[in-house]
């Protein structure tokens, strides 16, 4: 009988029983739509850090993850013989005046102190980047170390492959047995608060696109006028997304992406003829904390959650993992208090 049934197959749930697998933990993942069937499916793949100030433990947290991020996709990849499009090829942003650069050069300082000297933020002329690089007005750019990018429906493939090499295979339906953990997206997130009556998180929808341009491996992302450009190293770059909180149909894209693609192509302009050859579009799990929701599930005793992944759950997937895998196997709780599940419940009278 398994130690821990895992409800959802998105990029919570296959990590964590990745992480309880290689414990030696006995997991059974039951999710009705397959693999990815929700905002794991997606095509962007940002994986960026908070910037390097007011520090606190949900940037710590983040930090952790990000740099745990390529041995743990390593060893997924050598397990299941995938690839999950993870490489740490940096970021770059436009500086678009004096100010900002000023406020760059401060995080620099902020970074080589708060990010122990594993990567670096600094400052770039663009003219020694070359041409994939932002427009930006001052002729510099911010470039930071720390950023990397996955594929995100290849990473969610190369966690069922490494799971399928221990055994361990996604079901359409089953029932619970050991420890439950429901990673279930939004909808969970929508029911809880709908049962308590109180605001605790929603599905906000996302859109993105898939150009045709061979960027060529190695490439840093580009973060610019609130998009992400990633360039995936197989002759496509992905460009997203939209935020919307007010959305009728989850699946279907519209001139907000038309907007977005009008804007990566200014931002940088070797995108100028690159045609669209996929368009994307999903419901991302939102608390109203804007931070993963981690602990023990509000509605189900004896139960837990890992959801509110948001624009960050790739990033973060690494030690949700982990500290899941801690609380649920050991008992042990290393959860920061903001991401507590009952951090977003109203505090009990008396």
């Amino acid at each position: 009988m398994p130690d821990i049934t895992i409800r959802g197959a998105g990029i919570f749930g296959l990590s964590i029983a990745w992480t309880a697998v290689q414990r030696g933990a006995q997991v059974r993942i039951i999710d009705p739509a397959g693999p990815a069937s929700g905002a794991s499916g997606g095509i962007l793949g940002a994986l960026a850090p908070h910037v390097p100030e007011n520090w606190n433990d949900k940037k710590a947290f983040q930090l952790d993850s990000l740099l745990m991020a390529e041995a743990f996709w390593a060893g997924i990849e050598a397990a299941g013989g995938s690839s999950s499009g993870y490489a740490r090829n940096g970021r770059l942003q436009p500086v678009a005046d004096m100010g900002a650069r000023d406020l760059a050069a401060m995080r620099a300082a902020n970074a080589a102190d708060l990010w122990h000297g594993r990567a670096q933020w600094r400052l770039r002329s663009a003219a020694d980047v070359g041409p994939w690089c932002p427009v930006t007005p001052t002729g510099q750019v911010i470039e930071d170390t720390l950023s990397a990018q996955i594929h995100p429906q290849r990473a969610c493939a190369a966690l069922v492959a490494a799971l399928g090499a221990r055994g361990v295979a996604v079901l359409a339906e089953g029932a619970d047995s050991g420890q439950v953990v429901h990673a279930t997206g939004w909808r969970d997130l929508d029911r809880i608060g709908r049962q308590l009556g109180i605001a605790y998180g929603s599905g906000v929808k996302g859109q993105a696109a898939l150009l045709r341009y061979d960027a060529g491996r190695g490439r840093a992302q580009i973060f610019a006028g609130g998009l992400h450009i990633v360039a995936h190293g197989d002759g496509t770059v992905a460009v997203g997304s939209t935020s919307e909180r007010d959305w009728s149909d989850p699946s279907t894209t519209d001139g907000q992406l038309d907007a977005l693609i009008a804007g990566a192509r200014e931002a940088l302009p070797v995108l100028g003829d690159a045609p669209v050859v996929g368009r994307w579009a999903g419901i991302r799990p939102r608390a109203r904390s804007r931070a993963p929701v981690l602990g023990p599930h509000p509605l189900h005793k004896g139960q837990f959650i890992a959801n509110g992944g948001f624009k960050i759950g790739f990033g973060m997937a690494p030690k949700v993992a982990r500290v899941m895998a801690d609380l649920v196997l050991e008992g042990i709780d290393a959860i920061p208090e903001g991401f507590h599940a009952s951090s977003l419940l109203p505090p009990r009278s008396g």
